[in-house]
């Protein structure tokens, strides 16, 4: 019982149905787990442990009585500390906003408690979640379970680090420009960025409504360590909840596609110096595809450069303009810098140019469109370096230019509103990597079929790290 921290949430929630174990018996697990390596990792930033084991304590009532809740009945889960949950601080990094308590819950930790799950924390970010790694002045330093200079991963670098080192299987993170894909990337786990009203999203605690832009790119979901637990979670998160307005009524699993699938494999670098081990990784996962029988083909796709031109001119005159100033009243002189880095990577627009940006975004989007409506995925690099050290970004402009370079597949197709996943392929200079699959629009299904054909043949990469 004392390994039950290591299972999925899938097995979680079977053997807890089963009555193989209770659900006392899985949080005494996994909050050993946390209590044992967080202290030295930091992905946990507020402990809810007291509240986790009541919870769980009437969860095996429940269960007694013949009665669970849901799909996660009894599963831990962490929720990242910049979206609500009732009663607590959403400070999203900064020490000033610890005073901003929740008057409800989120909609993701709404549909999270009514499959049944528990809440046992809350995870780190960086000031304003705008960063590829993870550190804050309120909380400090997310560190890397694979490795202590590495970075997490951001914004959600805190549910990266968890998910990593077994705090629970399921942890909840949001993406505006890769911020569920960078901690999978260098953690070496499984994540989908869903399609936008895929996931409803709305903070009780927001005094304003976000940028139209925010609107449109901004989505939540899950980090896990195995593929099927991304699916589980992903399909909960996607409950309705009336106060988002973007949410869309689309059943999860689409319509059955011809066979042979098609898959176009793409190795464009667009001028970037691509690692040669995430080039042959890429190789290796279009081999894993082709094996199991999707018809995989290199060609050309649309641009993607143009999308991510589309995001560093435009969406930063948009978080420039809503988060700028909280970065100079309230942040640290590390975030107010990277600020003005994220404005000199791009030809930041002015009103006129926002107006003209959005709409050719519909544009661009289109392109894609249709280019994904012949192919069903397209397999791309997510990071084209490995994992870089955990203050990279802070190091300077020519740090943050070759990082954001990199990963110019990630902030594209936030752009553009893709859904697209990353799994991992293996490791890359003893660290994590992973590899995209971009899908079409409310097809996560596809993607994650894909990802558990790539998963099947690399294995569950955090079963390496616990076996070190």
């Amino acid at each position: 019982m004392d390994e039950l921290w290591r299972l999925s949430a899938c097995e979680l929630a079977d053997g807890i149905r089963e009555r193989r174990f209770s659900c006392a018996q899985v949080m005494d697990s996994v909050l050993a787990r946390v209590h044992e390596l967080n202290p030295d990792l930091n992905a946990i930033v507020y402990d809810y442990s007291e509240q986790a084991r009541a919870e769980a304590g009437a969860a095996d009532r429940q269960v007694a009585r013949g009665n669970t809740t849901g799909p996660l009945h009894g599963v831990p889960v962490t929720i990242k500390e910049n979206v609500d949950v009732q009663g607590t601080p959403t400070p999203n990094g900064l020490p000033a906003l610890e005073t901003v308590i929740a008057p409800d819950d989120s909609p993701v930790v709404r549909n999270l408690r009514n499959a049944g799950a528990i809440v046992i924390g809350r995870t780190n970010t960086p000031e304003l979640s705008m960063r590829a790694t993870t550190d804050n002045p309120l909380h400090g330093r997310t560190r890397n379970p694979w490795h202590a200079d590495a970075s997490p991963g951001g914004s959600s670098g805190g549910a990266g680090a968890a998910a990593a080192a077994g705090f629970g299987p399921i942890h909840h993170g949001n993406d505006i420009g890769g911020s569920l894909r960078f901690p999978s990337f260098a953690c070496g786990l499984a994540t989908v960025k869903p399609t936008l009203g895929r996931v409803p999203a709305y903070n009780p605690s927001a005094r304003a409504e976000r940028g139209l832009l925010a609107q449109l790119m901004s989505v939540q979901g899950a980090i896990c360590r195995e593929v099927r637990d991304v699916d589980l979670a992903t399909r909960v998160l996607a409950a309705p909840d009336p106060r988002d307005p973007w949410w869309v009524p689309v059943p999860f699993d689409g319509a059955p596609e011809p066979h042979p699938v098609k898959v176009v494999y793409t190795g464009e670098s667009y001028g970037y110096a691509m690692h040669p081990d995430i080039a042959s990784a890429l190789d290796l996962a279009a081999g894993y595809l082709s094996d199991a029988g999707y018809a995989v083909e290199e060609i050309p796709t649309p641009s993607i450069r143009d999308a991510a031109k589309g995001w560093h001119d435009v969406a930063t005159f948009e978080i420039d303009a809503t988060l700028g100033p909280l970065a100079t009243k309230h942040g640290s002189d590390t975030i107010r810098r990277i600020f003005a880095y994220y404005q000199e990577l791009g030809n930041v627009v002015d009103e006129r140019g926002y107006r003209e940006g959005i709409a050719n975004r519909s544009a661009l989007t289109r392109t894609w469109n249709v280019f994904l409506h012949e192919h069903a995925l397209v397999l791309s690099p997510f990071l084209m370096r490995p994992t870089y050290p955990w203050d990279y970004d802070a190091q300077g402009i020519e740090q943050t230019r070759d990082l954001f370079g990199a990963a110019i597949y990630s902030v594209g197709t936030n752009f553009l509103g893709l859904p697209c996943g990353v799994v991992p392929i293996g490791l890359v200079e003893g660290l994590p990597a992973g590899v995209q699959l971009i899908g079409r629009r409310y097809r996560e299904d596809l993607i994650l079929q894909a990802m558990r054909t790539i998963e099947s043949r690399v294995g569950v990469l955090s079963h390496q790290l616990w076996e070190r």
